[in-house]
């Protein structure tokens, strides 16, 4: 039985790899090494040490199943296994997700011990990150594969508010100096203009690529990340 410390193991092996926005790679690509994007990454760990093709386009072919974080909500709904945050960041192996409104999103691999293995971003690449102080949306067991929750982890939230695309927009004075920072209209709304901006921004300064303003984005902007 493949276990989630088996698929942890393998990603460790990446450590350091490049990342590329987008990145695809077939998923039985032999002695891949990169680039990655994180969907990518987490979905092809699963398949060399599984053969389940989990958070892709298909589920039949590995030459052409793409993956993205939408695609691991889909199948974590339809086929299992939601568990909190909390349960996944205390898993060896168990993924951790982040879904908003938009269209980005992020998915990581938990090693149970409250840090993570990710393709983080242009800057960071293929590395260890910390669970705590960053928003997530679900935790995910895959389906046929044994997980061990370790003892429970100290996690803290947030540090500070994530302005992001939701429904209705998020509004207010921390938005418009997020968006005079970045250059665009400064009407003071989180609508679809300024979540594109966010992306552009994360994209030219080698940050995770989300379209979601909390504390790292405000300071590569040099704002103070205190709404």
């Amino acid at each position: 039985m493949v276990t989630g410390q088996d698929i942890l193991n393998r990603a460790l092996r990446h450590e350091g790899e490049a990342y590329v926005f987008g990145a695809f790679m077939p998923k039985d690509a032999p002695n891949y090494r990169g680039p990655w994007d994180c969907a990518e990454f987490v979905s092809k760990m699963v398949f060399e040490e599984s053969g389940l093709l989990y958070g892709t386009s298909n589920h039949t072919d590995p030459r052409t199943a793409d993956a993205w974080t939408g695609f691991w909500l889909r199948d974590a709904q339809e086929k299992g296994r939601i568990v909190s945050p909390d349960d996944a960041a205390r898993t060896p192996g168990a993924v951790l997700l982040r879904v908003g409104v938009g269209i980005m999103g992020h998915v990581v691999i938990a090693d149970g011990r409250g840090g993570t293995i990710e393709a983080a971003s242009a800057r960071l690449g293929v590395t260890r990150l910390s669970v705590s102080g960053r928003r997530w949306t679900h935790g995910v067991f895959v389906p046929g594969i044994a997980y061990a929750p370790l003892g429970p982890v100290p996690l803290t939230p947030a540090a500070v508010a994530v302005l992001r695309l939701t429904n209705p927009y998020a509004r207010g004075e921390a938005v418009r100096r997020l968006q005079t920072a970045l250059g665009v209209t400064a009407d003071g709304i989180y609508g679809p203009a300024t979540y594109a901006a966010v992306l552009n921004y994360q994209h030219r300064h080698g940050l995770i690529i989300d379209g979601e303003a909390g504390s790292q984005t405000f300071e590569a902007l040099g704002l103070d990340p205190v709404f």
